[in-house]
């Protein structure tokens, strides 16, 4: 609990807080007074505030006599004030509708539940992809594609499945396919992507049984790194958005500044992605409010996330609003 705060003053500041939450305009000391029945007088409620406003926790805008809370106030709000309801079961089911439909890739997935989270609340939906770099190879296959070209799909526990096309001198027969696709599932699978990068030179070694494995083989030895890589930039450890024109009929966003700074963040992303990487360490529930997402964060924005997880892979998953939400 807030040393700095009384019982009335905390009753004064949870009352201001909802109705600015509520309405978006400054709350005066009679509105709060008559609205929330807080026993006391409106004066008593307007001398209440102008402690609030000493101690950092309310400010005054200069065209208003009501008053707003800053983000101290909004961390005391959520860490000590606020009262968490539960989703309904209809609000669950929705939910769990909107992401199971359409295609199950973990992209596809993840945009959908930013999506949804975004629709449900007004707010912003983004989630991070889990980092595949440390994720288990669950199943290796090579695809023929052309007398010169294959596909090497890798599936890996969670979900997540990566593509890659591989160029082959030469008609491969198709048993020296499988003998490849086999010793690859033998020697490779339930290890983790950095597992195999640093070790695949040795699972690899002496391993083929025909010229043409061979061949084909070298080809993994020598493009190890960058066949069994992920990069941020692919499914994995990306930032995925909803849509951010659920934002543009709230009054913060009114602001033609505020609004460019926004979209600046969904399609650089690259702020966004430090601020969502920081918090997948964490785990749990986080909220950061305002200047608690740092300088390069654009400001009167607040952050919630919390950590998901499909299989051994977890990534963070929330919204993104004006510090009113």
């Amino acid at each position: 609990m807030s040393p700095e705060l009384n019982s009335r003053e905390r009753q004064v500041l949870a009352a201001v807080i909802r109705s600015y939450v509520e309405t978006a305009e400054p709350a005066g000391s009679r509105t709060v007074s008559r609205r929330f029945g807080l026993g006391v007088s409106p004066a008593t409620v307007r001398n209440t505030m102008s402690d609030l406003e000493e101690k950092g926790f309310l400010f005054h805008p200069h065209t208003s006599a009501g008053r707003i809370p800053t983000d101290k106030a909004y961390r005391v709000y959520v860490d000590e004030l606020m009262s968490v309801s539960p989703l309904n079961n209809v609000e669950r089911e929705r939910l769990k509708v909107e992401i199971g439909q359409g295609t199950a890739t973990l992209e596809s997935i993840l945009r959908r539940a930013a999506q949804s989270l975004g629709v449900l609340s007004q707010e912003l939906g983004v989630a991070l992809g889990p980092r595949l770099d440390e994720t288990v190879l669950a199943k290796v296959e090579l695809v023929r594609l052309s007398a010169e070209r294959l596909m090497l799909v890798l599936s890996l526990r969670g979900g997540a499945v990566r593509t890659i096309f591989i160029e082959v001198s030469g008609r491969l027969g198709d048993d020296a396919l499988a003998e490849v696709q086999s010793v690859l599932n033998d020697r490779l699978a339930g290890l983790t992507l950095s597992e195999i990068r640093s070790s695949l030179t040795l699972r690899l070694r002496d391993s083929a049984k025909t010229s043409d494995s061979r061949d084909l083989l070298n080809i993994f030895l020598q493009e190890g790194d960058q066949l069994f890589d992920m990069p941020a930039s692919s499914e994995g450890d990306a930032v995925v958005i909803g849509q951010a024109s659920v934002l543009a009929d709230q009054p913060e966003f009114s602001n033609a500044e505020r609004m460019r700074r926004l979209l600046e963040l969904t399609e650089t992303r690259t702020e966004l992605a430090q601020v969502l990487r920081s918090r997948r360490a964490a785990g749990g529930l986080q909220i950061t409010i305002g200047t608690e997402n740092g300088e390069s964060f654009p400001g009167g924005l607040t952050v919630v996330t919390a950590e998901y997880t499909a299989g051994s892979l977890s990534g963070v998953i929330g919204v993104i609003g004006s510090t009113r939400m």
